[in-house]
């Protein structure tokens, strides 16, 4: 799975969140200034890389998500993992915590969910 351009990150996350759409209806999701034909342009691109898949209705087609956010989350916290904490997420979690990213809160939060798993 290769890593998305942030465009291509913003249009999956409308994705995600719709389930299927329309360029239209992703068009109408994203902020800013977005132009129609870029953004089809893009969806079809993310299709060709095997991100999005269409059902067709006529000449126009509805847009389906065929990677979960979760697969793309963990291949690229993975990868964000070895490439700057040596494969440690202990150095990841100690990092967003130095950086203040992360409460003492939210630190009990996690450790619960892994207390539960066990």
């Amino acid at each position: 799975m290769e890593r998305l351009t942030n465009k291509e990150e913003e249009i999956m996350q409308v994705l995600w969140q719709l389930e299927k759409g329309f360029v239209k209806e992703v068009v109408e999701q994203l902020s800013g200034d977005n132009h129609y034909n870029t953004i089809s342009t893009i969806v079809r691109n993310l299709e060709e890389k095997g991100f999005v898949s269409h059902q067709a209705f006529g000449k126009t087609h509805q847009y389906f998500p065929l990677v979960t956010k979760e697969a793309y989350a963990n291949k690229f916290m993975n990868l964000a993992s070895q490439r700057y904490f040596n494969n440690s997420y202990k150095s990841m979690v100690s990092f967003f915590a130095k950086e203040e990213k992360i409460s003492a809160k939210e630190l009990r939060e996690i450790l619960e969910i892994i207390e539960k798993k066990n």
